[in-house]
């Protein structure tokens, strides 16, 4: 038997391209770190981080993309391996998505620590104009919203007050929130940090609205929209 001819350099890269080709094509959650990984790079761009940042946004977005490559591959190994349920399989791929957490996190730390001073810098101006509003408009925003959210539910005739239909009425609260709690912070070094968890948790109440079925993405990102920009406007015209 012939032995099988070594592929040349220019077809192992091949390989690999498709490879990366493949798994961006079909697994959702490397598609959004990549989206996530230009974003960031547009970000350092603009905000002129400069090239020691630059080197640990390039290091962490490496580590999440290789992390989230090779627990792509471990599955495939997995299940081609594992004709029915093992739970050592099952284990190999828990350990392989903790790798992506892992990864995760510490990308999130460092865009955090190089983000946040730029951000809060560039923003404080804007801040500070709307900081000291009275705390009555805060709930003023809050109920405008849901009515807002119900006469909208109404017109369209789907879903209910507290469940389905568009807009989320859960996300519509999260982000108002949101937005009074950036609003009305004193001006502080921790403005951001609070206002950033803020947001976090409001992600995640719309996120769980569209894991339960009860929301579509884009009804949950229209709650969002109409809770926000509702609160920024009651604040920037009666402030």
């Amino acid at each position: 038997m012939t032995p099988r001819a070594r592929p040349s350099l220019f077809q192992s890269f091949n390989h690999a391209a498709e490879g990366v080709i493949h798994a961006l094509r079909t697994q959702r959650n490397l598609w959004i770190h990549f989206t996530l990984a230009a974003a960031v790079l547009v970000a350092a761009i603009g905000f002129g981080v400069d090239r020691v940042e630059l080197m640990l946004l390039l290091l962490a977005i490496t580590f999440v993309l290789v992390a989230e490559l090779v627990n792509t591959a471990i599955e495939a190994t997995v299940d081609v391996a594992a004709t029915s349920f093992d739970p050592m399989a099952k284990l190999a791929k828990d350990i392989a998505a903790g790798a992506v957490l892992i990864a995760s996190l510490n990308a999130v730390a460092v865009g955090y620590l190089v983000f946040s001073g730029e951000v809060a810098d560039r923003s404080s101006r804007f801040l500070d104009r709307l900081s000291n509003q009275p705390a009555e408009l805060t709930l003023v925003a809050l109920v405008l919203t849901v009515i807002i959210v119900i006469a909208v539910k109404a017109y369209t005739g789907r879903g209910t007050p507290l469940r389905g239909g568009l807009p989320s009425g859960h996300a519509a609260v999260a982000f108002a929130a949101w937005m009074a709690v950036t609003l009305i912070l004193d001006d502080s070094s921790e403005r951001f940090l609070v206002s950033s968890l803020a947001f976090i948790m409001a992600l995640l109440v719309a996120q769980t609205r569209v894991e339960t079925g009860v929301h579509s993405a884009a009804e949950v990102a229209s709650g969002g929209a109409v809770g926000a920009l509702t609160t920024l406007f009651l604040f920037q015209v009666f402030g």
